[in-house]
């Protein structure tokens, strides 16, 4: 028996550049953590729903009265989910891209109105508001409307109409549809969303969703121009923000190509040539107030804003350029003297550089932890807590620019876990065209690690805990279009009801194809028949006929999983449960490097010999250890078989010896879990010779 005994204690953190042999830190893990300086898995993630359009590109959470509303952009449009404080969804719900009416459809006059031209009147009826028009009767009909005021958040084929009190106090029957809006928005693959939300105070006196797809994706420094869109957190259709109050309106649309962020009670936006504009304060529709500005600040474009703490001087904000870090803040300053000559408006905003000599790897890689900002560079970690500073990073920095997509940098994106300190950033890893992995920095522990790159590492988008207690992340896979099964359906035209025998495989969010159904129709909702054996499905579109007919039904194409993180231990989807691997490898622990619990400048010329390890986990499920290494540097590895243990084991005999020596240890069942403790190991010297 051995009369030596060595703690291991490996420093906390996985160190992937460099050697294995000369690293004191973890040389390799997956899907693990650090805290207290041990390793621990990192927890599960279940699905909240399949059913999201993807791929997303940009998560928002807004919470209120216990619902979670999980706004979703993606390249042809914007969604909404919601969803308790459990997880549990009530549907997906489609945003439509409302606007101001530009032209209008065929007038159904109607009968009995006093003739006459009226001017300015207000239409009433459709999905929007604020639209006025210039009214022509001839002959007690209706017979000539003119837009002038275009309104906001109407849709096509709104039917519209005006009170007869405003058309002569009497007369009925006119109607007119709406035929074309200005809604704002284009699909693109290159949609890239940035979100952020308000109090309007003057407006729609509810909280603003403000969005902006920016066509970003490509290219971080894309000059396209794209409106700010702005909807209700409860509604449903969005209008583009524009300049319509204040007491110069100008009407023109909010449109920039870098992206939005409310410093309250402050709407910001910012793009091309240093471009940062704000409005008046809490009405994002006025842009032509007093406190409203436009400035160009620096040379190359504004990419990220976000508020900081401004003390006296608040709100403040934070703007990323390209090559610099701008911080604006509210000082409103006199200019002149009242009374004389060379006296002029108040300044309301001060604009400091803060650096002009940094870099931005992506606009959605700056994440605030604490007070303080993290984000990456091209070539480097940064962060600014009153000054931009470099993060020290000796342990993956090369791993991550070496192996970065770079073609694909604008996918790179930052969230946080602060109850276990960490900032994630997920990345495109080799020739991945989506993230595959995620390089993880925590701020408590001051070490780095990263995911191994784990089925948990690939999502393209998400949003970190506040009022829902969970991170939630948007995967990577697409569902393709395929065929569940066929059956026997019974349609009633101008139904959306249909009739069919009962079956374990229909389920919501099935694409129905058929003689009587229209093309994208999906089943809705699902509920007993008053016919024995049948069920009623409720489909998204009504049946153009009544008959007997067969259905196809089929799985949609183009959607995602909504994942919930940091939650048990496995990867749960509906009813399937499946293991993630979890494993973590020390460093070099043979005499030759210093010994088991030591580096040393002058090691022993001996194999190390394991004859036992003590495990000190908290354990759920069983683990397996193995041994690794090799004689010399630069040989191959020598892997033992697995030694399986639990929390009931407690020491682990062997008889393993290798020169240059590891351990891993791998948990791979379902419902793994584990924290390391001190594990001790009984080791001692082995043979001299090169080669065992």
């Amino acid at each position: 028996m051995t009369q030596k005994v060595f703690a291991l204690d490996t420093l906390p953190g996985v160190q992937r550049d460099g050697t294995y042999f000369d690293k004191n830190y973890y040389s390799d893990g997956r899907w693990v953590r650090f805290q207290r300086g041990r390793p621990r898995k990192i927890l599960g993630y279940r699905a909240i729903t399949n059913d999201i359009k993807g791929l997303s590109r940009g998560i928002y959470v807004n919470s209120e009265d216990g619902l979670n509303r999980i706004f979703n952009g993606y390249a042809e449009g914007l969604e909404v989910l919601e969803i308790n404080n459990n997880g549990i969804g009530s549907g997906i719900t489609a945003i439509q891209f409302g606007g101001p009416i530009l032209t209008l459809g065929a007038i159904t006059g109607g009968s009995l109105y006093v003739a006459g031209t009226y001017n300015n009147v207000p239409l009433t009826g459709g999905s929007g508001s604020g639209a006025t028009a210039n009214i022509t009767v001839a002959a007690g009909a209706v017979t000539v409307v003119t837009i002038v005021k275009g309104g906001q958040s109407y849709l096509p084929g709104d039917t519209l109409s005006a009170s007869n009190t405003n058309l002569g106090g009497a007369g009925s029957g006119f109607s007119v549809p709406v035929a074309t809006i200005q809604n704002g928005f284009t699909s693109s693959v290159n949609n890239l969303w940035q979100f952020d939300a308000m109090f309007d105070t003057e407006g729609e006196q509810a909280t603003l969703l403000l969005a902006h797809p920016g066509q970003n994706l490509a290219q971080i420094d894309s000059t396209i121009n794209t409106p700010v869109l702005s909807v209700p957190v409860t509604g449903t259709i969005t209008t583009p923000l524009k300049d319509t109050g204040g007491s110069n309106p100008t009407g023109d649309t909010i449109s920039v190509s870098g992206g939005v962020v409310v410093l309250h009670p402050y709407v910001f936006v910012y793009g091309d040539n240093g471009l940062i504009k704000n409005s008046s304060a809490g009405n994002p529709f006025d842009w032509n107030s007093a406190d409203a500005n436009e400035v160009n600040v620096a040379s190359t474009k504004i990419v990220k804003g976000l508020p900081v703490r401004g003390g006296s001087n608040s709100p403040s904000g934070l703007f990323w350029a390209l090559d610099s870090l701008i911080r604006v803040s509210y000082a409103p300053t006199s200019v002149g003297v009242a009374g004389t000559g060379n006296y002029g408006p108040t300044l309301y905003w001060r604009y400091d550089t803060i650096s002009t000599q940094t870099s931005i790897l992506s606009s959605q890689c700056v994440i605030e932890y604490d007070g303080i900002y993290y984000w990456i560079g091209v070539d480097r970690f940064l962060l600014y807590n009153g000054v931009v500073k470099e993060i020290p990073n000796n342990m993956n920095q090369n791993y991550f620019f070496d192996n970065l997509n770079y073609q694909q940098r604008e996918k790179v994106w930052a969230t946080k876990v602060p109850r276990y300190g960490e900032i994630w950033w997920f990345y495109p890893s080799g020739d991945s065209e989506e993230c595959n992995d995620c390089i993880i920095y925590n701020v408590r522990e001051n070490t780095w690690y990263d995911g191994g790159q784990a089925l948990g590492s690939r999502r393209t988008a998400g949003y970190f805990s506040q009022v829902f207690a969970y991170p939630v992340n948007a995967g990577t896979n697409l569902s393709t279009e395929e065929t569940v099964f066929s059956a026997t359906i019974d349609t009633t035209n101008g139904n959306a009801d249909i009739e069919m025998a009962e079956t374990n495989q229909i389920r919501t969010g099935l694409v129905v194809e058929s003689t009587s159904i229209p093309a994208g129709t999906t089943v809705v909702a699902i509920a007993p028949s008053a016919t024995p054996g049948n069920i009623t499905v409720t489909l998204s579109a009504n049946a153009t006929g009544t008959q007997t007919e067969t259905a196809n039904f089929k799985t949609q194409a183009g959607l995602t999983t909504l994942w919930q993180h940091e939650i048990g231990t496995d990867e749960v989807n509906g009813e399937e449960s499946l293991a993630i691997e979890s494993y973590f490898e020390t460093s070099d622990l043979g005499w030759v490097g210093g010994g088991p619990s030591q580096t040393g400048l002058e090691g022993i010329n001996r194999w190390t010999h394991l004859e036992r390890v003590e495990p000190d986990f908290l354990l759920n499920g069983q683990m397996e250890l193995y041994i690794v290494g090799r004689p010399y540097a630069q040989a191959d590895d020598e892997i033992s078989a697995p030694y399986v243990f639990d929390s009931n084991t407690y020491k682990i005999d062997m008889r393993e010896q290798r020169r240059e020596l590891r351990l891993k240890f791998v948990s791979n069942v379902s419902g793994g879990n584990y924290q390391m403790g001190r594990v001790l190991l009984n080791a001692n010297f082995g043979d001299v010779r090169g080669y065992g």
